[in-house]
């Protein structure tokens, strides 16, 4: 089964290994990408990963119109790529979207359109698998260790803070966690922010600097001990095993899902 795909973000670090995966998987068949920048030119002129004559589009809506495809794969940001996915799934293209900081509203809103059409949606605020099990050990962690704190680190290009990992690990550590206010009672800040982002008495914070990629660490602490689920990203080739498992699974589905999790 050849499954035809549109991607957006050809020019970025994570577009550029996006490209390199589609051409090395034999199913898959890249047929247009969308650009904000090289309008009628073909992607093999402005790429030295690939030698395909891909048409680039600045106009997300002619390229939804006027290219059949089965598959969008998202990788630019928030604001841009909330815009792509509603036209995706207006066009009734499955979207697979590894843009991390959408908020809640609006993934209420793609997951009510989604229903409405039927077709599937994947947003996967980070796709590495090893990050996935390590939010999922996170909450299985967190019924035992109330008292958690966690420290997320990227590179200084990211625009959005804390990241959707993060928030999507503490979202999933809600679930099983006794709601704590942690630290003493009468704490105060000396410096606003010293104490980061704060999501039910748990504290976030967030790192941004050259040479990072994309790293976590979730640290529990309880009597006499410290607990410490870590993961690494190096480079970005770690995410590409999991936006080839959601290409594969979105062909599936009928409805939005949230959290690569929800489809391992």
């Amino acid at each position: 089964m050849t499954i035809n795909i549109i991607l957006a973000g050809p020019r970025g670090k994570m577009g550029n290994e996006a490209i390199k995966m589609i051409d090395q998987v034999p199913d898959f068949n890249l047929v247009a990408v969308i650009d904000r920048k090289n309008e009628g030119k073909f992607l093999k002129d402005v790429s030295e990963h690939t030698h395909a004559a891909v048409p680039i589009f600045v106009e997300p809506e002619e390229c939804f119109t006027k290219v059949e495809a089965d598959v969008f794969i998202d990788l630019t940001s928030p604001e841009t790529g909330f815009i792509h996915t509603k036209l995706a799934l207006e066009h009734h293209v499955r979207p697979v979207i590894g843009t991390s900081g959408f908020s809640e509203e609006s993934v209420q809103e793609l997951k009510a359109i989604a229903s409405e059409r039927k077709v599937g949606c994947i947003i996967a605020p980070n796709f590495a698998i090893g990050a996935i099990l390590m939010m999922k050990f996170s909450q299985m962690a967190a019924k035992y260790f109330p008292d958690v704190e966690i420290i997320e680190m990227h590179h200084d290009q990211k625009v959005d803070a804390p990241s959707g990992t993060a928030v999507k690990t503490a979202e999933m550590i809600r679930k099983s966690r006794t709601e704590k206010k942690q630290g003493h009672p009468d704490e105060r800040e000396e410096l606003a922010g010293a104490r980061g982002a704060e999501i039910d008495g748990m504290h976030i914070h967030s790192v941004r600097l050259p040479g990072l990629v994309a790293h976590q660490e979730v640290i529990f602490g309880g009597p006499g001990q410290l607990f410490t689920i870590k993961h690494d990203s190096l480079n970005r080739e770690s995410f590409m095993d999991g936006i080839k498992t959601s290409i594969y699974k979105v062909m599936e589905l009928d409805e939005l899902v949230y959290g690569l999790e929800n489809i391992l």
